[in-house]
Order: structure tokens, then sequence, then C-alpha cells
């Protein structure tokens, strides 16, 4: 192809290389020479067009959620006025450089300064005690703020007031507590009651969720149950503008539960609720998991789809009633008007669901797009995304990692990038006859459906395989059979519910609900009845994770070809994914379970209390489809009333030590000795013991040669507000290694024979 300039650079190969040597046509040096300018001006075209006008803010919030990531992995917190103070100077200074070339680098530079500080800010504003060791015996009172109705528990959130507690003086701001089903106090109310506090979850193995992160920046320091009765009294203080506000919205779920009870009855009550009150706690076991392992688990969370639906319906519903008034259609924007009716419905949706975090994100989404009508803008761009994704990470910069902000945005960004690319290219093509009567019959909507729903699920499966180590084949088939029925019957009918029941007709939309509800758990029994529905991924670590996540970003945001270097990216973490080895033995934080890699390949289980969730996890970490009551697991171990022993698959011996006198015998025998327990010094045996427990928390083992690598949930060093350092700590790294025997001092005694000879 000729290009400018380009002869140029012929005559000056063909004055390098002589007449004589110079190759035949066709031949390597000619071509070689030819075609790497040529890509280099190609790609150099395509940076050009990538760096244009417009194109700087999608990747702004891209770099504030990764500077928000560097504060979530720093090892301790951060100094809040020299993270504040550098990223203003560094705002700063991107904004002097506004006009020069180096603009673009500054202002991301600053983006993850400015991500950084806000996560700090964050938590400092919300910092609060969190318990450090169990308490067995607390006198508490204060208000209830909030109350789950759950299948076989009730929980609440209590504000604590006043706190009395033998040895210790913590004081805690907010506890969550569980009650028997029925007992749990109204939202409001002032209650006195004894406790039994633990401290947050933390992570059961490292890499995993870390439950004491969501409960700090809920405000929450400890989880406990209730012991004995609960005594409601009158509080000394005025319970405040913000409880009694939320003692209308409870008061308002309440009523609407006890409506659609009237009419609806088990899951289908559970799963109504779970759509326009988001609390989704009551449905059963069967139908949740069901709903997961088919794909359709996020109906169940209110979530962008939820107030896309909600803010779509009223929308319509309003512009098509004042399009029936003449006067109103021709002389005035009702398509604004629509648009703010809409966004007057998603924040009464915001605030009856409860206002959590993935709710928060979808009004904000919601929000942009309804706005961007109203002002007459582009609704469904790259930079409504952005912007949306910006406002979120500002106002709740620990959603970040969150998998609900994760998947939501994943897939939100593979949508607009469908609406925005894919359509026109999609649906450019003239309409023959054959194409008309196709799209007449509904064709388009069933390939624009079909695309969505594999657009999305194929951006939220990393994430899915991430935090809950299963990816769902079927997900695209049951989402096209029952979407369309959610979306045009369930959602609708539970909206005109909710505007019937003050006249007291809400009744038959709360049946025809059910019958879409009835179709909707069919097709998810259905789906995960299928041969191969449920797709285990074992746990493979933060790293690939952010690979895949910067494979997808790059698919979603680039125009030129350019973008196809996001599927190599992508494609190399799901391989980097796949090939992480998984620990040896797994031990839990408090020393009393034990998971050990036999010789069949499979994990066997010491355990000497009945954790279910920490085995669950346990399991599906590592692509196990057995259960708790799966006979298996206790293959090849042997316990009594002292520990347990078990093989590892080179057939040395693990030991679960539960008395102490039992200590002497496993440090003899076994390879590595774990007890909740002081370990003595002269044990011979690797150990892992209350201190290293204690400092270290659970951890994960993996051979190397004779001994072990350790990785553990709080690394050597870190200590977090949510997951601070045990006091009293010990130094320990990240192995442990056979111990070598001391060499014994030789007996100097002769011999008697010896003597009498010297005699």
């Amino acid at each position: 192809m000729a290009e400018p300039g380009r002869p140029v650079r012929s005559q000056g190969i063909a004055e390098t290389w002589p007449v004589g040597r110079t190759a035949p046509a066709g031949g390597f040096v000619p071509a070689g020479f030819g075609i790497w300018p040529s890509i280099v001006e190609t790609l150099r075209a395509w940076l050009s067009a990538e760096a244009g006008a417009g194109r700087l803010l999608p990747w702004v919030p891209v770099a504030f959620g990764c500077g928000i990531a560097l504060y979530f992995a720093a090892d301790h917190e951060p100094v809040l006025w020299v993270v504040a103070a550098t990223a203003v100077a560094l705002t700063l200074g991107a904004v002097l450089l506004w006009r020069s070339r180096l603009f673009a680098p500054a202002i991301m530079i600053a983006a993850v300064a400015a991500g950084f500080a806000m996560a700090t800010w964050k938590t400092a504003r919300i910092a609060h005690t969190v318990l450090a060791k169990p308490l067995y015996s607390v006198s508490l009172s204060g208000f209830v703020e909030t109350r789950d109705i759950r299948e076989r528990t009730d929980r609440f959130v209590l504000r604590v007031t006043s706190m009395e507690a033998q040895r210790s003086d913590v004081k805690l701001e907010r506890v969550r507590l569980s009650v028997r089903k029925g007992t749990a106090p109204e939202v409001g109310s002032f209650v006195q009651l004894k406790a039994r506090l633990m401290p947050p979850l933390s992570p059961v193995r490292p890499g995993s969720y870390d439950f004491s992160r969501d409960m700090f920046f809920q405000g929450i320091g400890a989880s406990g149950f209730v012991m004995g009765a609960i005594a409601a009294s009158v509080p000394s203080d005025a319970a405040g503008l913000r409880l009694r506000y939320a003692a209308f919205m409870q008061g308002l779920r309440d009523a609407i539960d006890t409506r659609i009870r009237a009419t609806l009855d088990g899951d289908n009550r559970a799963i109504a609720t779970a759509l326009l009150t988001g609390r989704r706690d009551a449905i059963t076991t069967p139908v949740n998991d069901a709903m997961f392992i088919s794909g359709l688990g996020h109906v169940l969370s209110i979530s962008g789809y939820h107030m896309a639906v909600v803010a779509g319906v009223v929308f319509f519903a309003v512009r098509a009633l004042l399009a029936l008034i003449p006067g109103l259609a021709v002389g005035f924007a009702i398509k604004k008007w629509s648009a703010a009716a809409a966004l007057v419905a998603a924040a009464f949706y915001l605030l009856l669901s409860g206002a959590e975090v993935a709710t928060q994100r979808s009004f904000f989404m919601t929000a942009v797009v309804l706005i961007a009508v109203i002002v007459d803008r582009r609704a469904i761009t790259f930079r409504t995304l952005a912007v949306a994704a910006l406002i979120v990470l500002a106002v709740a910069p620990e959603s970040l990692v969150h998998p609900s902000f994760q998947m939501s945005f994943a897939a939100t960004l593979g949508l607009v990038a469908l609406v925005q690319v894919g359509m026109p290219n999609l649906f450019a093509s003239p309409d023959h006859s054959a194409t008309a009567r196709i799209a007449m019959w509904g064709g388009r909507e069933i390939a624009m459906l079909f695309l969505a729903s594999l657009i999305a699920g194929f951006a939220t499966t990393p994430y899915a395989a991430f935090h809950f180590h299963r990816v769902t084949p079927f997900g695209v088939l049951a989402n096209l059979a029952a979407m369309p029925v959610v979306s045009a019957l369930v959602m609708p009918a539970g909206l005109l519910g909710l505007l019937a029941a003050p006249f007291g007709l809400d009744g038959p939309f709360w049946w025809l609900m059910g019958i879409g509800i009835d179709w909707m758990i069919a097709v998810t029994r259905w789906v995960a009845a299928l041969p191969g529905a449920v797709g285990r991924i074992g746990a493979f670590g933060i790293a690939p994770l952010i690979a895949a996540s910067l494979g997808i970003i790059l698919m979603g945001l680039l125009r030129t070809p350019l973008r196809w270097s996001g599927a190599l990216v992508l494609l190399a973490s799901i391989a980097w994914g796949l090939s992480v080895r998984q620990p040896d033995i797994l031990i839990a934080g408090d020393g009393q379970s034990i998971a050990v890699r036999g010789r069949d390949g499979h994990l066997h289980l010491i355990r000497a209390n009945k954790d279910g969730f920490l085995l669950k996890e346990w399991l599906a970490a590592d692509a196990d489809s057995r259960d708790g009551g799966n006979a298996s697991l206790s293959d090849a171990v042997s316990c009594d009333e002292s520990g347990c022993v078990t093989p590892l698959a080179d057939g040395r011996l693990v030991a679960l030590a539960l008395r102490i006198d039992a200590l002497a015998d496993d440090c003899s025998r076994a390879a590595l000795v774990v007890t909740a327990r002081p370990a003595p010094p002269d044990c011979a045996a690797m150990v892992v013991d209350r201190q290293r427990l204690a400092t270290q928390g659970a951890l994960a083992l993996t051979q190397r040669d004779d001994g072990f690598a350790v990785r553990a949930v709080r690394a050597r060093g870190t200590s977090r507000p949510w997951l601070p350092t045990a006091a009293g700590e010990g130094d320990f790294d990240g192995s442990l290694a056979p111990k070598t025997a001391a060499p014994r001092s030789k007996d100097a005694t002769p011999s008697e024979a010896d003597l009498q000879a010297e005699d």
C-alpha cells in the first residue's frame, strides 16, 4: 500500500543493501522491513483513536477503583493527612497540565490517589471498636435498628447505649444478634437483654471473602445471640429521627409482607417479598441453591435490573397516560415528566428495599440515566456508566470488593458495549423481506435478549467463579426462559399490587405475581437438575481475577481492534486461574477443624465441632461436590477422646490434639501437630498452636520438600481496623520446616572391659 513517505524509506533500504545482495521479490528482508512500519503506523492510529476526545472519562473510575483496591491491599492503615495531601497535590498538578500532552496520565494518577484517599477517609470517618475476644455474658441496652426475618432464626441489629461485661471494659456501638424465630423485637424499640458476643467472622481460609470487613463498614463491632428473654423498656433518650424513619420503613415492609401473605405462601411469598422489599432470607435453601445454580440468583438481590424495571414501567406508564391528553402531548415535554416520575419511583423503591450498598449502586445508575433523559442527553453511554461508577465508589468505596458491585458493573459494561457497538453493527443491514418478516415476529428482540444474557453471563463469570467457586453453564437458557416472564408479569404485577394495596384491591395482582414466580421456580429447578448444571471451580486467588477484570475492561471500553487484546488477557487469566494448585492442608482459625488432602486427592476432614458453614466453604473452594453428610469425608481419619490423626498423600501423619496429655504422643509420631493449646517447646513435630492461630488466623499449607509453605488470613505485619492483630502476637514466617534433631552428647564413660585391659 502506497503511503506518503514510504518511497523514501524504500530508497533507504535499497541504498543500505548492495544490489548484489538484495533478496528476491517476496523474500524475508524486504517483506520484514515493509511490514513493521505498517504495523507501527496502524497501532499508532488505533492508539490515537482510543485517546481521542471523549475517550478519557470512562477510564477515570477505573483509575479511581485501582486506588481503592490499593487501599484494601495495604498491610496497615495509611496516615489520612498524608494520603489526602498527596491526592490534592496530584489533582492540582493534573489541572495545571490541562493543555499538556501529560494531562491524560496525570489525571489517571490523580484519580488513583483520590480513590486511595477516599477509602482511607471513609474508614477513618466510621471508625469504631471491633470485638477481639468472645464475651460469654454481656448485658446490653439499646435501640433496634434493623430486623431480618430468616428461615430458621431471626436477626436484628442493636445500637448499643449501655454495655456491661465481666472482666472487659470494651464498648461497642452496634451488635448483630440472632434470636429464636418470631421473637425479634420491633424496629425502633428500646430493649434490654443478655447476649453472648463473638468477634466478626473472619475469612474461613486465606483468600476467602472477609465478612468482618462488611460488618465493619456497616458499623457492627460484634455478632452473637440473645440469652434469655428480651425486655422492652422506656429509653432515657429519644430515639432520633433516623431511627423513627427506620421504624416507619420497617412497618411499611411488614405491611406489604402481610398483604402478600394473604394471597401467597411458602417460597412464592418469600420471593415476592424479596423482589419488593429486599428481605430474601425466608427463601428455603433448596430453592435458593437452585436459583444460583441455574444462574437466576441475581433476581433475588435487588440490583440494576430491578431498578430498571421499576423505572421503565413507571416511565412508559406515565408517558402513555400523558399522551392520551392531546394538549399535553403536543405542547409539553411529557418525556421529561415521565423521567422525573420514574426517578421518584426509583427513589421510593430504594428506600423501601432498605437502601443497601448494592441497591444504592443500582439507584445511582438508574438516576444518572433518567437525569440524562431530562437534560436531553443520550441515556445509555459509557459516560453514564462512568459517572454512576464514580458516584457509587465515592459514596461507598468498600463496595469495590463486594461481589455485587463487581458483577453488576461488569455486566453493565458488557451491555453498554452491546448497545453502543454491537447493536448498530448487528442491525445496520437493509431490511430485506425475510429480515423484516422475522423482525415482525420478534426476531430482533429474541436475538437481543439472547445476546444480552450471553454477554452479561460471560462478564460476570470470573467473579462468580472467584467468590462462589462455580459457574452456570446453562445460565443463558434459564434467563431466556424466565426473565421475560419476570419482566413482563412478575415485576409489573408487584408494582401494581403496591399501588392497589391502600385501596384493598391488591389481591389479584399478588395472585398474578405468584403465577410468574411459579414459572420462575419451575425453570430454575429444571435447569438446576440438568446434567452438568453445576460448574465447580477451585479457588484461584486475587491475581487471576485482576487479570480477568483488566481483560473485560479492555474489551468493553476500547473501540478499535485493540479491544481484542482484552480477550488475550482474559484467556491468559483463565489459564492462570485453572492452573493454581490447591493447598494440601486447611486449618480453621480456632484450631478445631483440619482438612487434609489424602492419597485419593480429596480432602479428609478432622473436626471437633459442627461448623457447617466452614465445611461448605472449604469444599466449594476445592471444587468438591460432596456435602457435610458424605461419609467419605472421614475416610482414613482415626479419632479418640484425645484427638485425631490422618495421613497425607506421602503417608506422613497430621494430628489434631484436643487434650494436653495427647501432645507428647502426637509430637513423637506425627509430622504436623495442630492444637488450640500452647504446644510444648520440645515438640519434635512441626506445630501450629494457639499462639500462631491467634496471630495469623486460618491457614492454608502446601507441601514444599519436607515442610510446608504457609498462607495465612493475617499475613505477617498485617493489621486492619476490621481484622486487627491479636494482642501478644508472635513472629511467624510463611513456612513450616521439620525440626532438626539436636546432636546428642556422647557418653564419655569407658566400659569395664576396656578399663581392665588398660590395667
